[in-house]
């Protein structure tokens, strides 16, 4: 049940990435859902929690992926990131009474995500960061607030058509993701790099059958380079998108959660989506259910 609705999620996502890769990626900073801070917001929480601290100090880190059109993306000439997940940490940010010109954002690749959580480097994370329960024992997550699809991003003429044909070929996605311990369940044999630039250049010059991850990341490469590359397959996995906490503060969880479900209420969700993934007019998803966060 919960798969199909995730195929109806990546259908009417599919004109809404692509458009939101046709130009300048970084140009939709400062171009959000344009969310109204929280005045005295630190009076809100109570003493010791997370959440007061960020609050009294007026700003917060939050690490977002730097590569990724229409989610979290930051071009050389552009001051700060941009996407879908950018606009939601602008969302809770905004909730503490920070303003986006006091946050730092910390370029968090998937395979140091934990650690930059555990170690306190970022405050949060929203990098595309699919909820599991191995990830749940040792980092805190909260959400989802964005549904997705794994697929496979080959070259166009390439005889892999689906997730049947990789069994046996090489198939890359960045270290440390969900999608390559889900290819090489299919058989694949899975090559991880740092970033999904460096797996999509081996794409394009043939060292690697295909690359894998989310559908919406995958339709931005395409669109890119939309000569050489293709999307193609159904997809073959289910993605949530969450908000990544230190566990050490299982506060947060709830006021995360709270935040996202008001976004989702008073329609900033859908202006987030609208200004980043949804600017080619396509409609915004339903919003997601969310986890209950867990108890003491």
């Amino acid at each position: 049940m919960r798969f199909t609705k995730t195929k109806a999620v990546l259908a009417g996502l599919t004109l809404a990435a692509t458009a939101a890769c046709g130009g300048n990626a970084g140009s939709d900073s400062g171009g959000g859902a344009d969310v109204q801070v929280k005045k005295d917001a630190a009076s809100a929480f109570p003493a010791g929690t997370r959440m007061k601290e960020l609050a009294d100090a007026g700003k917060i880190t939050i690490g977002v992926k730097f590569d990724q059109p229409g989610l979290g993306f930051k071009g050389a000439a552009d001051d700060a990131p941009s996407g879908f997940d950018v606009e939601m940490a602008k969302i809770l940010a905004a909730s503490l009474g920070i303003d986006a010109k006091n946050i730092t954002w910390k370029e968090t690749i998937s395979d140091n995500r934990e650690p930059f959580l555990q170690s306190g480097e970022v405050d949060l994370v929203l990098a595309t960061y699919s909820i599991t329960p191995e990830r749940r024992k040792v980092v805190g997550q909260a959400g989802p607030y964005y549904l997705t699809g794994q697929q496979l991003l080959v070259k166009k003429g390439s005889a892999i058509k689906s997730v049947a044909d990789i069994k046996g070929k090489e198939v890359c996605s960045v270290t440390g993701s969900t999608s390559l311990d889900n290819v090489e369940k299919k058989g694949a044999r899975p090559r991880g790099f740092d970033t999904y630039s460096e797996c999509r250049d081996q794409v394009l010059d043939g060292t690697v059958g295909a690359m894998t991850t989310d559908g919406s990341i995958l339709l931005g490469y395409a669109a890119q380079n939309p000569d050489e590359l293709e999307v193609v397959g159904e997809p073959f996995s289910e993605e949530r998108y969450g908000v990544g906490y230190n566990k050490d503060r299982p506060e947060m969880c709830k006021w995360i959660s709270d935040e996202l479900k008001t976004s989702f209420d008073d329609g900033n969700w859908k202006k987030a989506f609208d200004a980043t993934l949804g600017k080619s007019g396509a409609q915004a998803p339903q919003a997601p259910a969310l986890d209950p966060c867990p108890t003491a």
